[in-house]
């Protein structure tokens, strides 16, 4: 098996962590791993494999000799940085908002359209995490029932918002007041994730509608959002409303969910078994359940999924792609 030149961009943080840990965990063929990440963390040393590595700065005169680097740094350092590494030859796979929305870079849901990374440039964006685990139950029907509409309302745990997130409710959960969001997170759920528009939606819903849009090259789907952040530590569910364009049964959506990759068919009320961030964290498929159907509208279906932010909404579908790849026909 060819071995690669991997760089990990942002290595110490909350994403680029778990990008080590899941490289280790799926075994990807690595011949030289680089890690990067600021000035303030060179130096320190990290452990992959049972060998130490030490942090390097990132500068602009990385990604020599670098098959692939997955990002995790933020939108400014993509998008300073994710052209130098492309013009060297080296395959991005961007975790940040930098690339999601330009027409030369493909976003991808391995499970989806891993063919759209052969005809973009060598910059791949990894989409929204809450999109990931959305667009996963909603390809399938898409390709048997057909798509009219679709809203969505999530759950998104403070994990989302990296570390601060993650030390704002530990921080609230002390009686202490809270430093990051604007309300105490651990006694409310705060219907405000990323800056407000003129129209009333956040940049994280609209982030949710076009990247659908984009991933099922579905242009003129209907789609709006409400993205909610809960004082939950790991993992995001969403409450999808589908308005389908074919008749359908209970049991034909079912199906068609359980067989598609990526995916687990978690839902047996009676029994309490639907998703949860308890099933789900530490895992890399989206878990799907209360089905059902929409008492509103003709063709209309209710399903509620929950998938591990960091990992399948980030770090793993990053890896996920990489896996997927064929790296060297991939270059440009």
């Amino acid at each position: 098996m060819k071995k690669y030149n991997v760089a990990v961009v942002g290595a110490t943080g909350l994403v680029g962590r778990t990008f080590l840990k899941v490289l280790e965990e799926y075994d990807f063929p690595i011949n030289n791993l680089v890690l990067y990440a600021s000035a303030r963390s060179a130096g320190k040393k990290v452990l992959f494999k049972d060998k130490e590595y030490t942090i390097v700065e990132l500068t602009h005169d990385a990604f020599d000799n670098i098959d692939i680097a997955l990002f995790s740094a933020g939108g400014g350092v993509s998008k300073e940085y994710a052209p130098i590494a492309a013009k060297k030859g080296c395959v991005v796979i961007d975790n940040s908002s930098a690339w999601r929305m330009d027409n030369d870079c493909a976003l991808i849901v391995p499970e989806i359209n891993i063919d759209d990374a052969y005809s973009k440039s060598n910059i791949i964006a990894n989409p929204n995490c809450s999109t990931i685990q959305s667009v996963l139950p909603l390809k399938p029907l898409l390709d048997k029932f057909g798509l009219k509409r679709v809203v969505y309302t999530t759950y998104q745990s403070v994990s989302g918002s990296g570390q601060k997130g993650v030390n704002d409710l530990i921080r609230c959960k002390n009686g202490e007041k809270p430093e990051f969001y604007p309300y105490d997170i651990a006694n409310t759920c705060i219907p405000e994730i990323d800056e407000f528009l003129d129209d009333g939606y956040t940049k994280e819903e609209m982030k949710m509608v076009n990247e659908t849009r984009k991933i099922l090259h579905v242009d003129n789907l209907l789609i709006s959002a409400t993205c909610i952040r809960v004082p939950v530590e790991a993992c995001h569910g969403v409450m999808i409303q589908v308005e389908l364009e074919k008749e359908f049964t209970i049991e034909g959506v079912k199906e068609a969910l359980s067989s598609y990759p990526g995916i687990i068919l978690y839902d047996d009320v009676k029994n309490h078994i639907y998703p949860n961030s308890i099933v789900a964290k530490d895992k890399d498929d989206v878990y799907v359940g209360r089905i059902r159907r929409d008492l509103s509208c003709e063709n209309g279906l209710l399903l509620y999924c929950v998938a591990d932010n960091i990992r399948k909404g980030a770090a793993a579908n990053a890896v996920q792609i990489a896996m997927a790849l064929d790296i060297d026909k991939c270059k440009k």
